[in-house]
């Protein structure tokens, strides 16, 4: 079933392949097939060729965390929140947020 998914994406991306969505959804497949190199390749298209798609950031930066790539992973969350501060998506910016604070070690919650 996957792989049929997998095979219409990426034959829609034959058709439009500089459709952002189809960029991200083929990503996020990856991911559901524990496939992260094939993931993050499609993550890292996304951040070069299309800076404004904010889902992206969330993402790739817990991609980076489960590869162990904690800078990156803090890097990336950082430059979402600013995409996502321009998008004026407040949704995205707080997730992000959260996300940067809590791998930074400065998620401070109330005992």
């Amino acid at each position: 079933m996957q792989e049929d998914r997998l095979q219409k994406l990426l034959d829609f991306l034959t058709k439009d392949p500089a459709d952002p969505f189809l960029k991200y959804a083929l990503a996020t497949e990856y991911l559901k097939m524990d496939n992260p190199e094939m993931a993050l390749k499609y993550f890292q298209d996304l951040v070069s060729n299309h800076e404004d798609y904010v889902g992206t950031y969330y993402h790739l930066g817990k991609l980076y965390e489960t590869l162990g790539r904690r800078d990156d992973a803090l890097r990336v969350y950082q430059h979402g929140i600013e995409v996502a501060r321009k998008a004026r998506n407040n949704h995205a910016m707080a997730e992000l947020n959260s996300a940067y604070l809590s791998l930074a070690g400065l998620d401070f919650e109330d005992d």
